[in-house]
């Protein structure tokens, strides 16, 4: 495997892990929203990411990469309050409120931050790898 794959693997590991705290980031900031109607509350995303490995028989090198296939709504059901008071409030009293799980998101958020992080990290060995192996020819 080349450095320039390794490159590759990482700097698309990287984009991943962006796009999920994005959306981790949309989901945390609509997390109280309230709606009139269950159709109108904001639903949590979720990224949908693929690893394509690709191998080129000639070169004898293997690639591989992550892609982001799509984001979806979760199916986790709203979450309706009874507040008659509320300007939101439909004909029988009830408002909607998102259905992000704060604490599923904090966790989610750390967890791709780490992920970022250790691409960060390979790329740094990576880096030295080569400078170490410049330095050889001195």
């Amino acid at each position: 495997m080349s450095f320039n794959s390794i490159y590759e693997i990482s700097g698309s590991a990287m984009r991943a892990q962006v796009m999920r705290l994005d959306t981790i980031a949309s989901n945390l900031a609509n997390s109280d929203t309230a709606a009139s109607s269950e159709e109108g509350a904001y639903k949590a995303l979720k990224p949908v990411f693929s690893a394509e490995y690709s191998s080129n028989l000639d070169e004898r090198s293997i690639s591989a990469a992550v892609n982001m296939l799509g984001i979806t709504e979760s199916d986790r059901t709203v979450e309706q309050r009874y507040e008659p008071n509320n300007p939101l409030s439909n004909p029988d009293g009830y408002v909607f409120y998102s259905n992000v799980n704060v604490l599923e998101e904090m966790a989610d958020m750390m967890s791709a931050s780490r992920s970022y992080q250790t691409s960060v990290e390979v790329m740094g060995r990576v880096n030295s790898m080569q400078q170490s192996i410049l330095k050889l020819g001195q």
